[in-house]
């Protein structure tokens, strides 16, 4: 396997360079190279100080996806960053494209940190049902205290760069817009004794903060009271105060290790998966793009698309001609007609009467009671002609999932509207039907669809799978 940690020296600077594509994840390869390249530079006389980048158009976005739900594999990431952090040479992190979870607790471990214009850091681990677990719960609170720690920490939320400044997360913004010339500067400013390299895990452990405790709490048991991980989240910070490091960190193992126990965990990575890529269609095969598109009556979809068009090469029109690939049709008796020889794309809203097909469309576009996640039906479409609708859609910034024959959104809508005080079970049961029926490509979808426009409870993952953990739960307990 190509190495993604690599080591080279520059001059007097030794330099650790992530390139682990897309987005530099956090995965066993990463975890062990960065080891290994930290052990070159510490051995590598010639180099003074050390500097921490990634290639690409990110610094490090996380965790490697595609170990969640893996027994871990040696070395775990709080091992890595408390390696980074002993360095006996000065280490600085350079922070470009976005530093989140486990990537900033990476950065840190390092004694300095400058980042990029633009650049955007974040603990979004609570998201996941989870909480920083490689020291994050233990070092951000001796950075910013411990009332923002909690706010960022419990929120999960993104922080710009000039935010991040005036919190105290990182040290510096450079304005170059090259990684190595930023982390080389700040290197080099380091050991002429301009700027000052320390060690977040020595800083001196926050001051208590039980009124922030108090209120981070009691907003999220009005928020999210039935959710696990935001509140061991508000535990381990406040660990932060009160025995040292070592205690701190071994509680945040011990609250880690809690939340991912938890099937809440594994409902919202379900949910995180399911929304990785809804609008592919399978065995699709090669289709042209469709870059011509008229939009035909009035929508407030429509008003989004023309919106985000003039950052693709998509060309949006009221008028169809003999250019036009495919329309958008809203009902409105006043638009143009679509001409016949145009992909047919008719718009319908999940509580409608009457059934998709009775539309004179190939594809139906159905659209939410809330939220934006809207779902395109085949109804007379080919594989290729679906496809290449919801990769437009998608190039517009419209998320969106494709479904076949029939709308799984209405189909939910229906079922949950029937019953209004049991919401969530007339869901599941629908949900079972609906995958029985073939209507779906994936039966995630039918949960992506259920958590992001009806409102099904996100940390149990989505109707489908709770209906199928139900299911199996009953037939091991039959006797």
């Amino acid at each position: 396997m190509t190495a993604c940690v690599h080591y080279q020296r520059h001059d007097d600077i030794g330099v650790i360079r992530i390139d682990n594509p897309p987005v530099n994840a956090l995965g066993h390869a990463v975890r062990s190279g960065l080891l290994d390249a930290l052990d070159q530079g510490l051995n590598d006389d010639g180099a003074r100080a050390l500097v921490l980048m990634a290639n690409g158009r990110t610094f490090i976005a996380g965790a490697d996806i595609r170990e969640f739900g893996q027994p871990p594999r040696q070395p775990i990431l709080p091992e890595v960053v408390a390696r980074l952090e002993a360095s006996t040479k000065p280490l600085v992190a350079v922070l470009h494209g976005t530093a989140l979870g486990g990537g900033l607790e990476v950065a840190l471990g390092c004694h300095y940190r400058v980042a990029l214009p633009g650049t955007r850091v974040g603990l979004p681990e609570v998201n996941l049902g989870l909480l920083p677990g490689a020291g994050g719960t233990q070092r951000l609170p001796r950075l910013v205290g411990v009332d923002s720690a909690l706010e960022l920490i419990t929120s999960g939320r993104f922080v710009p760069a000039d935010e991040a400044l005036s919190l105290g997360i990182i040290d510096a913004i450079d304005a170059t817009d090259a990684p190595l010339d930023a982390g080389l500067g700040a290197a080099h400013a380091i050991l002429e004794g301009q700027r000052t390299a320390r060690l977040t895990g020595e800083l001196r452990a926050p001051a208590a903060d039980p009124g922030a405790i108090a209120r981070h709490r009691a907003r999220l048991e009005a928020e999210v009271p039935e959710l696990f991980s935001p509140f061991r989240c508000i535990e381990a910070v406040a660990a932060s105060s009160e025995d040292g490091l070592a205690e701190g960190l071994r509680r945040e193992r011990e609250l880690f290790l809690a939340c991912m126990d938890s099937p809440q965990r594994a409902g919202l990575i379900h949910a995180f998966f399911a929304a990785r890529a809804p609008h592919r269609v399978p065995d699709a095969g090669e289709s042209p793009a469709l870059s011509r598109l008229a939009l035909l009556g009035e929508h407030p979809l429509f008003e989004r698309l023309r919106d985000n068009a003039g950052r693709t090469d998509i060309e949006l029109t009221d008028r169809p001609d003999d250019s036009t690939q495919a329309c958008l049709i809203a009902s409105d008796d006043a638009a143009p007609a679509c001409p016949a020889t145009c992909l047919r794309i008719a718009l319908q809203p999940a509580d409608a009467d009457g059934q998709p097909d009775d539309l004179n469309a190939e594809l139906v576009l159905v659209t939410p009671p809330q939220g934006a996640l809207v779902e395109l039906v085949a109804i007379r479409a080919s594989a290729e002609q679906q496809q290449a609708a919801a990769a437009a859609l998608k190039a517009l910034r419209q998320a969106v999932v494709v479904s076949r024959r029939d709308s799984l959104l209405a189909a939910l809508y229906r079922a949950a509207d029937a019953s209004p005080d049991d919401r969530c079970t007339a869901m599941e049961a629908a949900s079972l039907a609906l995958a029985e029926q073939g209507r779906c490509y994936r039966t995630s979808d039918i949960d992506l669809l259920a958590v992001e426009a009806l409102g099904y409870p996100r940390h149990l993952g989505g109707p489908h799978r709770q209906a199928t953990l139900t299911a199996s739960a009953s037939s091991e307990t039959s006797p």
